[in-house]
């Protein structure tokens, strides 16, 4: 009864218009903006709010693509990953379209995969005005697949806000931008089909927490944001099963919040001594405070919310870790704060991380002897904006010689961390004990060719 009633209504409704068309009348505006402010959907408006904070990120490099942990394994199931079935173990390609991100910082910051970049030795970040700039990675994270890029741009970027995920319904819709197959800035709409995923990639590796979708995404769209209809990142857009049709993963926005102060971690990155951790929700609130830091010394107090740092908004956690990249000891910061409805005034000068000699634990605990990548190193490899350290000797029967580490062989990566100096390797090394392991991600080059991998040395 009701499908007959639907039928016939529907049927009413086409005659009705075909009967105005048929008289030259319609009930839709003439002039071209009110028909076209009509057909602005909600999804519609969110592209036209996002799309420029949604990058292509690409790579020119002819890479041959290595790795005994297992790393093309983790992704052999999915369409965008080297590592597919389709695909030989060992392969050698040319990535001119490797994966898409998005920005979260006005400043130049970008998120997308770790499986997007770990292969790369050189990355461009390709805007939809077709701009383009060299990208460095700043951290990543190969067991929840997120990355963090930096590009340096000119002026401000237009940004995405991050949503929460906690929240998400059954049936919600939601929106992918990205670039599959190299079709840049496509988009794609669907609904949550459910939450809490979880995907076992490889037995004993397994992806928790996803959201599932429908919304269409194929190869390329690794690493693009998922989105609201408010326009809010609530998933990174992670990978598709290769045997399932209208399936797709995403990691949710919540996890992402809660690794990017860790990735990002600029007291660690730069040698620098604040002492305080903020929360990475949207308000910056101070959720700890270390007895004798500068920040306990200047008044600072468990609830403070952080309004402004240096006269710069903070409108979340983010915002604060991303203005602490760069400084140095000795600066001084100018926060305004809200302690319980009133407004307050603190300045705290930077103090100085202690550091031990970062050649000295590589010698003594790994059996290497690195020496910092110069533009002139970088421009004999072929890749300018090389950055790492270059192995230059390899100490008989070390760590580092069990594993087959060469001399010419370029670390790029401690752990989850980008290194480009030795003293950003003394940071991530200096409480590093004997027996701990140490993951390194290692370039080989041969000619034109890159060969690389991640090995895990075990501290003598």
């Amino acid at each position: 009864m009701i499908r007959s009633l639907c039928v016939i209504t529907l049927a009413g409704v086409a005659g009705l218009i075909a009967a105005s068309a048929s008289h030259g009348q319609t009930d839709f505006p003439a002039n071209p903006e009110e028909r076209q402010a009509l057909r602005r959907t909600p999804v519609v408006k969110v592209v036209q709010a996002t799309r420029d904070a949604v990058v292509n990120i690409s790579s020119t490099q002819i890479i041959e693509y290595r790795s005994p942990m297992g790393f093309d394994d983790l992704f052999q199931q999915f369409f965008d990953s080297p590592g597919n079935p389709l695909r030989q173990r060992v392969q050698q390609y040319k990535a001119t379209s490797v994966g898409s991100g998005f920005v979260i910082h006005r400043d130049g910051y970008i998120v997308t995969n770790a499986h997007v970049v770990a292969r790369t030795a050189e990355r461009k970040v390709i805007f939809d005005d077709q701009r383009q700039f060299a990208a460095e990675v700043i951290a990543i994270d190969h067991q929840r697949d997120l990355a963090v890029l930096k590009i340096d741009p000119p002026a401000p970027l237009h940004t995405i806000r991050l949503g929460h995920s906690h929240d998400l319904m059954i049936g919600e819709t939601v929106i992918a931008i990205g670039n599959p197959l190299g079709y840049q800035h496509t988009v794609t709409a669907g609904v949550v089909s459910a939450i809490e995923r979880s995907v076992e990639l490889k037995p004993g590796v397994t992806f928790d927490h996803l959201i599932q979708t429908d919304a269409s995404i194929n190869p390329g769209n690794s690493g693009g944001p998922l989105l609201n209809v408010l326009g809010e990142l609530v998933g990174i857009n992670t990978a598709i099963r290769a045997d399932a049709q209208n399936i797709g993963f995403a990691i949710s926005v919540d996890q992402l919040r809660a690794l990017l102060p860790a990735m990002l971690d600029p007291e660690r990155r730069y040698g620098i001594a604040l002492g305080m951790r903020v929360s990475s929700d949207d308000r910056c609130r101070v959720m700890a405070v270390d007895i004798g830091s500068p920040a306990h010394q200047a008044g600072m107090q468990v609830g403070d919310i952080l309004l402004d740092l240096d006269q710069h908004a903070l409108t979340s956690g983010i915002d604060y870790y991303i203005h602490l990249i760069g400084r140095k000891p000795g600066e001084q910061l100018a926060f305004t704060l809200d302690r319980n409805g009133v407004k307050k005034h603190i300045a705290i000068t930077l103090g100085e991380r202690p550091r031990r000699d970062a050649q000295k634990i590589l010698s003594d605990l790994l059996g290497l002897t690195l020496t910092t990548i110069t533009p002139r190193i970088a421009e004999q490899s072929g890749l300018p904006g090389l950055q790492g350290l270059v192995v230059t000797q390899v100490a008989d029967g070390s760590p580092a010689d069990q594993s087959g580490l060469q001399r010419g062989d370029v670390i790029d990566h401690i752990g989850q961390y980008h290194v480009r100096n030795l003293d950003d390797a003394g940071e991530l090394l200096q409480n590093i004990a004997s027996g701990q392991q140490v993951p390194l991600t290692v370039m080989r080059f041969r000619g034109r060719t890159v060969y690389r991998t991640t090995v895990t040395l075990t501290a003598r």
